[in-house]
């Protein structure tokens, strides 16, 4: 399912292999209502083809960039050879997504009695694809439902769903805390120090471990890299004030790791 009724030249779009002849494959568009394209055997792979069924088979989902739309024929050109493995990959996993979250919309329809065209509408118009939406409702505390100008019941819906269904993806980031206490009590100075690092912050996950005196990692867990600097930061600096105050050194060794 898609909001525009044909696809875009250069767009890469999902397909299911229909018919396979001796000089082409006939698809069906899966994200556009099984609207029929077609793949010359010189679009499905390079170099010379003896067996076109080497390469393509019916019922196979393949992942085809759009060479030509024309409307009024009714005629997509396809091709195969053009969509290198990272970009199949990307594109199968989009288009999961948009099936899972096409299938959410129609619960939040069902829950609230609306025509779920109304919502896909709201959507679409704001985001081009249903997905990103309820990943963004997700990240934004919910904030992002209140943009779809949609019945709050339907909002309401939305937000329910996107927090059961929807996982978004998180980074980590790490340091290391240089903790001194020259006083008689350090031992507990440094312990008020690493309690001082470990601040409650909503969705962010902070760790604390002991790698040999004077030192011990900070680990922090975040929906994006923004927060997790943000959370490290607001950590260290807890943890080197209690021990400065207490006249004892403190420092902080930034250290990034993708998450």
């Amino acid at each position: 399912m898609h909001e525009r009724e044909w696809p875009e030249d250069g767009e890469l779009v999902v397909c299911t292999v229909a018919d396979v002849k001796d000089f082409a494959a006939f698809v069906t568009l899966d994200e556009y209502n099984g609207r029929r394209g077609l793949i010359p055997i010189s679009e499905i792979a390079r170099g010379w083809i003896k067996y076109i069924r080497d390469y393509i088979r019916e019922g196979q989902k393949v992942v085809c960039k759009v060479l030509n739309v024309d409307p009024s024929r009714g005629h997509i050109d396809l091709s195969l050879k053009d969509v290198n493995e990272h970009q199949r990959r990307e594109k199968i996993h989009e288009w999961k997504n948009e099936q899972k979250a096409t299938k959410w919309v129609g619960f939040a329809a069902e829950a609230t009695g609306v025509d779920r065209g109304v919502i896909d509408e709201a959507i679409y118009h704001e985001y081009g694809l249903l997905y990103p939406a309820f990943e963004d409702i997700v990240t934004t505390g919910g904030e992002a439902a209140e943009r779809l100008k949609l019945d709050e019941r339907i909002r309401e819906s939305l937000i329910t769903i996107a927090h059961d269904n929807v996982k978004v993806p998180r980074v980590t980031i790490t340091g290391h805390l240089v903790l001194m206490s020259p006083r008689p009590d350090g031992v507990n100075v440094i312990r008020r120090a690493l309690r001082s690092a470990q601040p409650k912050i909503e969705d962010v996950e902070i760790d604390l471990v002991y790698i040999g005196a004077p030192k011990y990692r900070i680990k922090v867990t975040a929906p994006d890299y923004k927060a997790a600097e943000k959370a490290i930061e607001k950590a260290a600096n807890a943890a080197v004030g209690v021990v400065e105050r207490a006249g004892g050194s403190g420092k902080f060794i930034r250290k990034q790791k993708a998450g």
